[in-house]
């Protein structure tokens, strides 16, 4: 029987990154993966969705770029080229991903590997003894009754990513990242878009003033929405909506959520990533990782959550409906107000700060750039700078940055 100090089932964020931490310190690893090493996020999740996220912003730039004196005529698209450029970013780095484990000296399987105990894992053939079990198996699409996945009319998530050619119209379930990235997606593309969301507002995780920004840019960008709907039934292309619509999409895109791909946990086994059934992000999967290898801890609440398009959204800690009845002070500044924003023709959106006891304890940001700048008030949180120690920092204009600093004195 082969021995190894560490065996990990799962070869997605949290689990290379756990492989490669281990394989630092000396430890002999082995990480089993039936799948393609990258996971969901690197395979069917973040970065092929982003990669077609970018295509379709420069596509709808090109178009609509007349007042930056930029003058485009018989702008076209193929978007089996999107799809093929989405396909070799992908192997790219996945191929970076490989040889990192390559050269850290890890035992890679790919096969699918069952846990006996937790000391032991097998696969068809071979057992293997490990000192240490980490399971990092991911998650996939959720099915709902009643939208149950076709793969040709209703869609999931890893479904959309296999699209060589655009519908004309398009219905998505759902108001979360997923949806929110799609509907921009296919809007960009000219694509007639509508989602359905069961929540009195759309992306219902996030601040309140967040939500109802996402409701108005979305009417300006005729990307139509229901909420407190839900589908009623089905009926060949006809979707009839609870509110009585009658919609006739080419295709639906059922984005409700994942489903983590274990059912029973085993005592012994550490459960990391999407397996944890905690937050179901990629970087919270890969601050596990490091956590659990070298014992450096995070404040698994302090974890950013991000929404990728133009304009960007981001948010961190509490939302202001989660300080009803409560003491808090906030500040709320509009892009629109910075030089930058003007300069790039993005001046979308606001950037909110909730404060109690000159501490920021919730930041949610609709902006350009909004994924690095709630970077920033995460590193102030995570060290408990407070609002008044904040405003000693020289922040460099012209930037999206300077709307944080401008927040710091509008607090009341």
């Amino acid at each position: 029987m082969e021995k190894y100090d560490l065996g990990i089932i799962g070869a997605g964020p949290a689990g290379y990154t756990a492989a490669l931490h281990a394989a630092n310190l000396g430890q002999k690893v082995i990480l089993f993966e039936k799948d393609n090493i990258g996971g969901v996020c690197l395979n069917k999740g973040c970065i092929p969705t982003k990669s077609i996220l970018h295509a379709s912003e420069l596509y709808y730039k090109l178009l609509n770029c007349q007042d930056c004196g930029i003058c485009t005529e018989n702008v076209t698209l193929d978007y089996s080229k999107v799809i093929e450029r989405k396909n070799s970013t992908i192997e790219k780095l996945r191929k970076g991903i490989e040889l990192a484990l390559k050269n850290s000296k890890v035992t890679i399987v790919k096969s699918e590997a069952q846990i006996l105990d937790k000391n032991n894992i097998k696969t068809e053939s071979i057992t293997y003894n490990c000192e240490k079990i980490i399971c990092a198996t991911g998650s996939s699409p959720r099915e709902i009754k009643g939208l149950e996945f076709d793969h040709k009319f209703i869609l999931s998530s890893d479904d959309i990513l296999n699209l060589t050619t655009l519908p004309k119209s398009i219905l998505i379930i759902g108001s979360g990242a997923i949806g929110i990235e799609w509907a921009r997606i296919f809007s960009n593309f000219g694509i007639e878009t509508t989602i359905v969301e069961l929540a009195p507002h759309l992306t219902p995780l996030a601040d309140i003033e967040v939500s109802k920004r996402i409701e108005r840019i979305f009417k300006t960008r005729k990307i139509k929405f229901y909420t407190q709907t839900s589908v009623e039934k089905i009926e060949g292309v006809n979707v009839t909506l609870s509110n009585g619509e009658v919609l006739n999409p080419e295709i639906i895109l059922s984005a409700v959520g994942r489903k983590i791909n274990i059912t029973d946990k085993i005592e012994g086994i550490e459960y990391i990533g999407d397996a944890a059934a905690e937050i179901q992000l990629a970087h919270f999967g890969i601050k596990q990782a490091i956590e659990s290898i070298k014992n450096i801890p995070f404040k698994k609440d302090l974890t950013p959550s991000v929404i990728y398009g133009t304009p960007e959204i981001a948010w961190v800690g509490k939302r202001e409906q989660d300080l009803e009845g409560q003491n808090y002070k906030k500040s709320l500044t509009l892009i629109s107000s910075l030089g930058k924003a003007h300069c790039d023709n993005e001046t979308e959106g606001f950037i909110k700060l909730l404060v109690q006891n000159d501490q920021i304890v919730g930041a949610h940001i609709v902006s350009a750039e909004a994924s690095s700048l709630i970077q920033q008030i995460v590193i102030a949180m995570q060290n408990n700078i407070s609002v008044e120690k904040l405003k000693e920092i020289c922040f460099a204009h012209p930037t999206y940055s300077e709307g944080i600093f401008d927040g710091l004195f509008k607090i009341n």
